[in-house]
């Protein structure tokens, strides 16, 4: 039976491992959590004369430094000041020389966003018309080559050690106690500490290189790491070092004091270590919500705490799960896993998959923002197959569930069996006795009759004494030979029939066809597992669908900014007044969007691309720049969703400001706008 077991473990593990590096290899380096939403200039203009700053807004709040912003001149020269300075929240500027003269000036930056990953990009504008330039910035990136590819492991390997820690402990403190004595588990969950503490060290060195120059070298700068210990980032992963402290001593006394007690101290010992515990597994999933997606953006003080939910469920799921595959496949026979041990477990599991449940249905609607997400950004898609998989693990989950049934049924009855082979084995034993005691009884009767022949033999002088020492003397030694022989062949004997009881008992294990389809389905589930935990990790290095969604929006008016002057130029914007059927897009059509007379077509739809009619709609052009407007424009209603507006006058070329006001009730409006360059 274990001989077929092993050629299917093995194949099963080289599966999951060329699933797990699929995974890994679609990853890459992590992608930006901050989008770039604006510029001024914007992407491609050309103004007529340098502007005194260059502004970029993102999607979030970021961190700058001295170099995270830089302007370039067509000879590859800076032209800032270099110290870039907020102006409004997510909205950085740096200003620029005076006297620049005409040619394209090439935009680069390089910042850290609030959850934590580094973002960078570059985009050229013009002052008078556009010039060559020896500025290159297709290698421009963030978080890539070794080290952000180093730094990805360290990322999967930290997950991976938090799961095995917290789930491994959480089986045994809660699942099997008498597991705790088990050499197998206990190399296991301190495995996942190692493994925990390894890669947090790791990433605390790579990370000033991996948000910076990208240099191995790096890494090892001293001034560098006290930098990073001034950031979130940095302060979490200390953080998650002191925990780890506290775990050791945790898993000290779980392995050790806690083993070693008898069944009622231990009781007494168990609401200390799950109190203990459980702080040290908040505190530990605490470091990466308060560091990464769940720090910023939509209501993060609520998904916060979610997070960490989300990440302790995640943990006691898998982590004790592959507890319980080690324990079925590597325990010692003579200490398998009782079939109660592995019904607690199941309840455990499927309170973690209904806390697994509510925080990601709750961590999905924050992070994707509308339905469409889900099948049109990268993060929905990974979302999906998570999804599948704990879809695919649930119902292996219940082919578990039965198998646990089964063998608790069973197990009375292997243990009544288990009784009567030792009742049988003790009536032969008592025939053996009596069959030794009877052959003992004779061959002493025989040596005392022998015994009586020889005295009567000496006494009438017929042996010879020089003779009879002489015997007695090769008898004595030929005796203390075979004693010591027999001694060592006894203790050989001794040492081979506890390795074939220790056989034997394993064969009779593996043979319980209960147990052999509990290890299989348990195998399953740890394989889906270690797939689902890849594709969270992964999740977490992606940018969230509502951010990118935002950013498509963005590219797109930037698109529809920079049409040729002399052709029809047409702006999406979306809305939200906050009320109920608040949220739709205003689409704004300008033909020929030229100096003079010019056409103003204005449609308004739903999320979902349907036409709807609102109260009011009004439309303003601003030129900054040259200080004009805003020039109002009054389109008229023409039907469901659309108005039109002839005769809009714009009085000169350059970049103009399109201000959209959008009134869905009596009190519920908004005012939009974004830039297009005109004439």
């Amino acid at each position: 039976m274990t001989q077929t077991i092993a050629p299917r473990v093995r194949t099963l593990v080289l599966l999951l491992l060329a699933a797990a590096c699929a995974l890994l290899a679609g990853a890459g380096p992590a992608s930006a959590h901050a989008a770039l939403t604006g510029s001024d200039p914007r992407e491609g203009a050309v103004v007529d004369k340098a502007p005194a700053q260059v502004s970029l807004t993102f999607s979030e709040s970021v961190s700058m430094d001295d170099d995270s912003l830089r302007v370039l001149d067509p000879k590859g020269k800076r032209v800032d000041d270099g110290k870039p300075s907020g102006t409004g929240g997510t909205t950085y500027s740096v200003k620029l020389h005076a006297g620049l003269p005409d040619g394209t000036y090439t935009v680069t930056y390089q910042v850290v966003s609030a959850d934590s990953h580094p973002v960078s990009g570059a985009y050229t504008f013009s002052v008078g018309a556009p010039s060559e330039t020896s500025v290159t910035v297709s290698g421009q990136g963030a978080g890539g080559g070794f080290v952000g590819g180093l730094y990805g492991v360290g990322r999967y390997v930290s997950y991976a050690g938090f799961a095995v820690l917290v789930g491994g402990a959480a089986f045994v403190l809660a699942c099997w106690p008498r597991g705790s004595g088990v050499r197998v588990v206990q190399r296991f969950v301190v495995s996942g500490w190692l493994s925990l503490t390894a890669a947090t060290l790791l990433l605390l060195l790579l990370r000033g290189s991996y948000t910076g120059s990208g240099k191995v070298a790096d890494v090892f700068d001293l001034g560098l790491l006290g930098e990073v210990l001034q950031t979130k980032a940095g302060a979490a992963l200390v953080s998650r070092l002191l925990l780890l402290a506290a775990a050791a001593l945790f898993i000290a006394v779980l392995f050790g004091a806690y083993d070693k007690r008898e069944d009622e101290e231990r009781r007494d010992l168990t609401f200390g270590l799950a109190v203990g515990g459980s702080v040290v597994a908040v505190g530990l999933a605490a470091t990466w919500a308060m560091s990464e997606h769940a720090s910023v953006g939509l209501q993060a003080g609520l998904a916060m705490p979610v997070d960490v939910v989300h990440l302790i469920a995640v943990a006691t799921w898998f982590g004790g799960l592959t507890a319980l595959l080690v324990a079925l496949y590597r325990g010692p026979a003579d200490t398998p896993v009782p079939a109660l041990a592995v019904s607690r477990f199941s309840r455990v599991a499927f309170g973690s998959v209904i806390a697994l449940v509510v925080t990601g249905t709750y961590q999905s609607w924050r992070q994707l923002g509308s339905w469409t997400a889900f099948t049109d950004t990268r993060y929905g898609q990974l979302l999906l197959v998570k999804i599948g998989l704990v879809a695919v693990l649930v119902g292996v989950a219940y082919f578990s569930r039965r198998w646990t049934a089964q063998l608790a049924e069973a197990t009375p009855a292997v243990a009544r069996s288990a009784a009567a082979r030792r009742a049988e084995k003790g009536e032969k034993g008592a025939g053996k006795a009596s069959t030794k005691a009877s052959g003992n009884a004779s061959a002493k009767a025989g040596t005392k009759a022998s015994g009586n022949a020889k005295v009567a033999e000496k006494e009438s002088g017929t042996t010879k004494g020089s003779g009879t020492a002489k015997g007695s003397g090769t008898a004595n030694g030929s005796g203390t030979a075979k004693g010591a022989g027999g001694s060592q062949r006894a203790a050989q004997l001794a040492r081979q029939r506890a390795a074939v009881d220790a056989a034997r008992q394993k064969r009779q294990r593996d043979a319980d066809p209960n147990r052999f389809g509990l290890r299989r389905s348990v195998l399953a589930e740890a394989g889906i597992a270690v797939v689902l935990l890849v594709v969270t990790t992964v999740l977490t290095q992606t940018e969230p669908g509502r951010t990118e969604e935002e950013a498509k929006a963005a590219g797109t008016a930037s698109a529809g900014s920079s049409a040729p002057a002399t052709g029809a130029v047409t702006l999406d914007m979306p809305f939200d007044t906050g009320s109920q059927n608040g949220k739709g897009v205003v689409r704004v059509e300008l033909d020929p969007a030229r100096v003079g007379v010019n056409d103003l077509h204005l449609y308004v739809e739903r999320p979902d691309g349907t036409a709807f009619d609102i109260p009011e709609v009004k439309v303003a052009l601003t030129q900054k720049a040259k200080d004009i407007g805003p020039l109002p424009v009054a389109p008229d209603h023409i039907t469901t969703g659309h108005w039109s507006a002839s005769g809009v006058q714009i009085p000169m070329a350059g970049d103009w400001e399109v201000a959209v006001t959008v009134r869905t009730s009596d009190i519920d409006q908004v005012t939009i706008s974004k830039n297009t360059q005109i004439g």
